[in-house]
């Protein structure tokens, strides 16, 4: 019985119906039908995977990793649903899992496409680049017609410094789907590539199409935007990625009084008595760099990287997942035993050790969003280093709302929430620094900018290594990159950037209030937010 679903080739008429609205992108009709049938016939596992698949679009992949296992319970034999579960593994950072699970899958159907596809995107995950190009490249001799293959294609060939050729994979997408906003924004992404008129035309006129997905529409916004900020027509690019991202936001809305509310918490529960305490995993091996989003982390880890005892790793997803197991945060991290501390360090460093490549002693994580984990990264991990890499609030603030992520920063896609965010990091870090004083080290992007030799020696003075020359070459070292920066920091530093959000300062007035005392006091924080 639960394996016939396999052989059958008729799916009940409102399976019909829920997968029409899926295709659609109507996920609210995909679910009042569902639940219902769901209901009424818990065991058909075709409807799960459906459900699975809706919870998966809107975030909520841990319960689409549920109902995946359990499609997975009932028919063991449901190839599809264990290439579903790969794909949710891949997203939660678990690709490690996920490629266990493609092994299966390609032991059923070793001959899909699809596979391949989902493959090579959960090697890429892995770091394993040149695999993951071969696999893509497998892909497109069968498939030559798929734009988001190109895409995707695209992403890697950029990731390991083939610009030339991940600009045409991302124009071959472009060509055979016009609407396809990925393809387009991928393309303003590189920074680096001018948009000509023609573009701009074909951009216009894809977000005049009817039948445009909201998901190709905000896109289209953001990489329209950028192709009339590079002409310097800069109202009109500020029309269209405040359009880009009203859209986006109402889809991933940002739940800004949760992130107060966790710093309130961690300056009440993070004391210095606390942190003075002893336990965690002694390993030094870590260095993190923390802070908002387009404030210089990328650059700071190409220089790091640089070094002939540092490896760069990437953005990873590991320190939250960590902390958060060990109960509701920050209220139980607070309340760990020095054995918990010890293990919740070693399993970071476990997690981690998957995206390592090299036997250099030291490795670097920059995922800009642990600066909520500060404290945290201290308790389990005591002698790892930490890097707050700060920017000019405008200017840091206004990157990101000119930056289409493609998910995790829902703070990006309004200015008010852009300056309580930038505020609410700033008040954690000024607590770390009153009950840790020096425990941090912070880069100052414009101060990296202006006077670099001095601020790579006092960098690499703090984290205890030898000066080298290399250090200062950093465009000439060759690495993959994953994030928006990967050009920019294949290059000479640059000034441009620092005072590109002058170009929109008569609409900065929402963030500048949002901001209020950060602003005034940059780079320092405000004065009431330094004492212990």
């Amino acid at each position: 019985m639960a394996t016939q679903f396999t052989t059958s080739s008729r799916l009940h008429p409102r399976l019909v119906e829920a997968a029409l609205a899926l295709n659609e992108d109507r996920l609210d009709v995909a679910e009042r039908i569902l639940k219902p049938h769901l209901k009424d016939d818990p065991l058909d596992v075709r409807a799960i995977r459906m459900l699975a698949e809706l919870a998966a679009r809107i975030g909520r992949l841990k319960d689409s990793e549920v109902l995946l296992r359990r499609a997975l319970e009932i028919a063991p034999g449901f190839t599809a649903a264990r290439a579903n579960l790969a794909l949710v593994l891949g997203r939660l950072g678990r690709p490690a899992e996920a490629l266990e699970l493609l092994d299966e899958v390609f032991q059923d159907e070793p001959e899909g496409v699809g596979h391949l596809n989902l493959k090579a995107a959960t090697v890429a995950r892995l770091g394993d680049f040149d695999e993951a190009i071969q696999l893509y490249e497998r892909v497109l001799e069968r498939a030559s017609g798929q734009p988001r293959v190109w895409v995707s294609y695209g992403h890697m060939l950029k990731t390991v410094g083939r610009l030339e050729d991940g600009i045409a994979a991302y124009r071959k997408a472009a060509a055979i789907q016009p609407t396809l906003g990925e393809a387009w924004w991928s393309l303003a992404n590189l920074k680096t590539v001018h948009f000509e008129a023609e573009d701009i035309s074909a951009m216009r006129a894809a977000l005049e199409q009817p039948a445009i997905s909201q998901e190709d529409r905000f896109q289209l916004e953001f990489a329209l935007a950028k192709a009339l900020h590079d002409s310097g027509r800069f109202d009109e690019a500020f029309g269209h990625y405040s359009d880009g991202n009203a859209l986006r936001r109402r889809y991933h809305p940002y739940r800004g009084e949760s992130v107060t509310r966790l710093v309130d918490k961690s300056i009440e529960l993070f004391s210095a008595k606390l942190l003075a305490s002893e336990g965690g995993c002694g390993a030094a091996d870590p260095i993190f760099i923390v802070g908002m989003p387009r404030a210089g982390s990328t650059l700071v880890e190409q220089i790091l990287s640089s070094h002939s005892l540092v490896e760069g790793t990437s953005e990873l997803p590991d320190m939250p997942m960590v902390a958060r197991e060990a109960g509701a945060y920050p209220a139980a991290a607070a309340q760990m035993s020095e054995d918990q501390r010890r293990s919740s360090g070693e399993e970071y460093l476990k997690r981690a050790a998957v995206q390592r490549r090299t036997g250099r002693p030291y490795f670097i994580d920059k995922l800009p969003n642990n600066w909520m984990y500060v404290p945290f990264i201290h308790l389990v991990l005591p002698k790892a280093r930490i890097i707050d890499a700060r920017r000019h609030p405008l200017g840091c603030c206004m990157s990101n709302f000119r930056q289409h992520f493609a998910r995790g920063q829902d703070f990006a896609y309004d200015l008010d929430d852009l300056g309580s965010y930038y505020s609410d990091y700033v008040r954690l870090m000024a607590h770390v620094d009153a009950i840790l004083p020096g425990r941090v080290h912070r880069v100052i992007y414009e101060q990296m900018v202006d006077d670099t030799e001095a601020q790579v020696r006092a960098l690499l003075d703090h984290l205890g290594i030898d000066f080298e020359p290399s250090c200062l070459a950093f465009y000439e070292t060759e690495r993959a990159v994953r994030t928006p920066s990967s050009e920019q920091v294949r290059r000479p530093i640059y000034r441009e950037a620092t005072d590109e959000w002058k170009a929109y300062a008569s609409h900065l007035a929402p963030l500048e209030q949002a901001l209020g005392a950060v602003l005034a006091s940059y780079p320092l924080a405000p004065s009431e937010w330094t004492q212990s």
